[in-house]
């Protein structure tokens, strides 16, 4: 099943003893896996769905993932059954060196809820690297003078692997001069070297060349070998020898090239040029004589490379010093550097699980994403604190180890920010530290937590009657914070019943742009004031909404005329037919004319005119311009013609002005018949009079209940405006004074309101008149009853105009 072949029973035993690891790893909280290196495709690292609990079904639904940061994909999972196999070829020396312990640190996520697993998947050794020597050739300069037990240190073999699979073991082939003297630690203390059995003779064997195996305690064993070429020098009996045989130096990592690291001196007691010493790097381990050199005159060791901490912590260098003799004789020593850790590498910061957007409805304490720092150094220079932008709606919080979640720590309003920049700061514990930051763009998406608002609760609207139907009267609109189909404001009517008709019969609104329509003419006689309720929604689910009310004053527009009441009975044609005395004086009221306006304010402001006659003539009577009397301008006589007729203009104030023609015939009789007309006159005046005393009582008390209904309106209307913010519309405030005075009296009226009419026609316009009566003294005798006949009157116009006087 594994890379390494092994026996059946072997293999058998290691699979049980795999397999009771990893269950009781799965006991102990986090899930511990073993796998050999150089294990094939496809084979069983355990099952990892069914050690963290989680059921196959529900794999894929929560998206189950592995992840193994650097690691590329050596071990996957299948999904269908929850097992996690070799993907790819593990190499153990390349993931960890020469460390005791190798493994794969993998993070298993799962969402719907969101769940971070940790696991570790050791890579056991196995045997498969050989030892290597580093020449395929060793030189030996032995002087034929050296006595027997002599030695003579050789360069040793190394194994990539660990354990047992590393420790070497030498063999020499067979001679009849050399032994082969072993290593007694794993630091070679006691280095590997030949011993001399029995005293040289170069003249007898001038070169011996031996073969040296080293075989590691591996299963199989494996081994490498190296030729040893020893050639025996003449006597030059004294080699050169250090201080001492180690020496032990301490260096920061990241050294400038030629910094210094130790000066090494060896001696010879020899004289001259056998005497004389030279240095050399026999090796460099593990990497190599690159990273050092050695001044061959002073045995200064200095910096050649780059020194990485991460990479190696420890260097073992073999210095040999040769003297100059012939043959030359040589002396070693070992040079043990040790790496210290410099803050060299800055934390690194992965984010992963990124939850976006962000509702704003969010709970706190939701985790928004996962995120995972490192930093390569060791010590205090690999310890990281992971912090988050200051005064922002979230938080850091540490699950294990460098593994961080991103969490909501208060509600969020799209409304007011809908937009986080996070900056996520990783800072080491060295000196000076070293820090690494990352970017997290956080939308906020919305909810519809908010309904649409009117800029007031209220409007009023000022609209002309007759208007055109389908004629656009205002436009609502209202305002909603959210944003997308949630800030999408419909409109709509509030239905109601308006008298007997349905309120969508007068009026409409578009949905979309909330434009108000009259569908039909409103008739200001007939609708005065229109009252309802605009409803607006937007498109979020579940929708809100708000109302607003329209309050739409229909205006008077002058469409009726002035009509003639209907004359006493007796006048032929519907004309006014009154008997007039010759011997009535100048200001007699002898007739009057009656009519009524439909409309109000200045549209039923009537006055009357008395038109010319044909031919020019001058007439002896005039009319009063707004009471309607008939009165005398002089005393009558005999040329006056018997019979007059009168046409009287009536004509409203209007703007056209509408007017209709009254007929009055007037009979001029002498002083026998005027006591019999002046007695059905008077009995004529005397019933008309208490019938108009009748009417004016009931006039005055309905023009009192009226005005009283309509200034207890107004102050309520102004109450409610000043409780409002003013609103600019299309029409301003304004001060209208109007002092209206005409021949029979004047009235002065100030009004300040503010106005919005809708009705695009010009500015607002505020009519206000009044008079009271002023007319000429009459003779006593006509006083009582033509009094009554003036007051009357003056009653019949005010009611045409009270209307008018309380807009």
């Amino acid at each position: 099943m594994f890379g390494v072949q092994r026996g059946g029973l072997d293999t058998q035993q290691l699979l049980l003893s795999l397999l009771l690891f990893a269950l009781w790893e799965a006991g102990s909280g986090q899930v511990h896996y073993s796998v050999p290196e150089e294990a094939k495709h496809g084979t069983f690292v355990g099952r990892i769905a069914q050690d963290l609990g989680l059921e196959l079904a529900e794999l894929v639904p929560r998206l189950f993932r592995v992840a193994s940061k650097g690691r590329g994909d050596l071990l996957e999972v299948n999904l269908q059954n929850g097992i996690l196999f070799v993907n790819s070829r593990i190499d153990r020396e390349e993931l960890c060196g020469r460390r005791a312990e190798c493994s794969i640190h993998l993070e298993v996520v799962v969402e719907r809820p969101l769940q971070v697993f940790h696991v570790e998947v050791e890579v056991k050794d196995i045997n498969d690297n050989p030892p290597v020597f580093s020449l395929r050739e060793q030189k030996l300069l032995i002087s034929e003078s050296k006595p027997p037990d002599s030695h003579f240190p050789l360069e040793g073999a190394s194994d990539a692997d660990i354990g047992e699979n590393a420790l070497l073991t030498y063999r020499l082939s067979q001679n009849e001069y050399f032994s082969l003297e072993l290593p007694r630690n794993s630091k070679q203390t006691n280095r590997l070297s030949l011993t001399l059995k029995k005293s040289l003779d170069r003249e007898k064997t001038p070169e011996i060349s031996l073969l040296l195996t080293a075989a590691d305690q591996g299963k199989p064993e494996l081994t490498g070998t190296v030729q040893l070429f020893i050639c025996i020098l003449d006597t030059n009996d004294n080699d050169p020898e250090f201080e001492q045989p180690e020496y032990k130096v301490r260096l920061m990592e990241n050294a400038a090239k030629e910094t210094f690291v130790i000066k090494l001196n060896a001696t010879d007691l020899d004289e001259g040029v056998n005497g004389e010493v030279t240095y050399s790097l026999l090796s460099v381990k593990p990497n190599g004589k690159p990273l050092f050199t050695i001044d061959k005159n002073s045995g200064e060791v200095r910096v050649n490379g780059t020194l990485d901490y991460e990479k190696n912590k420890f260097y073992e260098i073999e210095v040999q010093a040769t003297d100059k003799g012939n043959p030359p004789m040589a002396g070693h020593c070992t040079v043990w550097v040790e790496i210290l850790d410099a803050n060299d590498n800055a934390p690194e910061i992965t984010v992963t699980s990124l939850s976006l957007p962000v509702p704003e409805a969010t709970q706190p304490s939701t985790v928004i994403a996962l995120i995972s720092v490192s930093d390569r150094d060791s010590g205090a220079n690999g310890q990281v604190i992971c912090s988050l932008t200051p005064e922002v709606p979230f938080k850091i919080m540490s699950t294990f180890k460098n593994y961080y979640s991103l969490v909501l720590d208060s509600a969020l309003d799209r409304e007011k920010v809908s937009h986080y920049e996070l900056v996520v700061t990783a800072r080491d514990q060295g000196s000076p530290s070293l820090s690494a930051t990352a970017s997290l763009s956080v939308e906020v998406a919305d909810v519809n937590d908010n309904a649409p608002l009117f800029a007031q609760p209220e409007y009023t609207v000022f609209v002309k009657e007759n208007n055109p139907p389908g004629c656009h009267i205002f436009t609502v609109s209202a305002r909603d914070l959210d944003a997308q189909e949630n800030a999408l404001v419909s409109y709509s009517l509030v239905e109601r019943r308006v008298g007997e008709r349905a309120l969508s019969s007068y009026v409409s609104v578009h949905a979309e742009s909330g434009k108000v329509y009259a569908l039909q003419p409103l008739d200001h006689e007939e609708l005065e004031l229109l009252q309802f309720q605009v409803s607006a929604r937007d498109a979020g689910v579940p929708p809100l909404g708000s109302n607003v009310t329209l309050q739409v004053f229909v205006l008077d527009e002058n469409d009726n005329a002035p009509a003639l009441l209907t004359p006493a009975p007796g006048g032929p044609g519907g004309a006014v037919s009154e008997l007039v005395s010759l011997l009535v004086g100048a200001g007699h009221v002898v007739a009057k004319v009656r009519a009524v306006d439909a409309d109000s304010g200045y549209n039923a402001w009537l006055s009357y005119e008395l038109l010319p006659a044909a031919g020019g003539a001058r007439s002896p009577f005039r009319v009063g311009l707004y009471t309607g009397e008939i009165s005398t301008t002089r005393a009558l006589d005999e040329a006056d013609s018997p019979r007059q007729r009168l046409l009287v203009l009536v004509k409203d104030h209007g703007e056209p002005a509408l007017m209709a023609t009254a007929t009055v015939l007037l009979s001029l009789v002498d002083s026998g018949q005027a006591p019999k007309a002046s007695s059905r006159a008077s009995l004529g005046a005397q019933g008309s009079g208490t019938a108009l005393v009748d009417v004016n009582v009931y006039l005055i008390i309905a023009i009192c209940a009226v005005s009283s209904l309509l200034v207890l309106t107004l102050i309520l209307y102004l109450a409610l405006r000043c409780s409002t913010p003013p609103t600019e519309g299309a029409c301003g405030p304004g001060k209208p004074v109007l002092v209206c005075s005409s021949a029979v009296g004047s009235w002065s009226y100030s009004q300040q309101r503010r106005q919005r009419v809708c009705s695009g026609e010009g500015p607002p316009k505020t009519d206000l008149m009044a008079f009271s009566p002023s007319l000429p003294p009459g003779p006593d005798k006509e006083d009582g009853g033509e009094r009554q006949e003036t007051g009357s009157n003056h009653l019949e116009q005010v009611s045409a105009i009270g209307s008018l006087y309380f807009e």
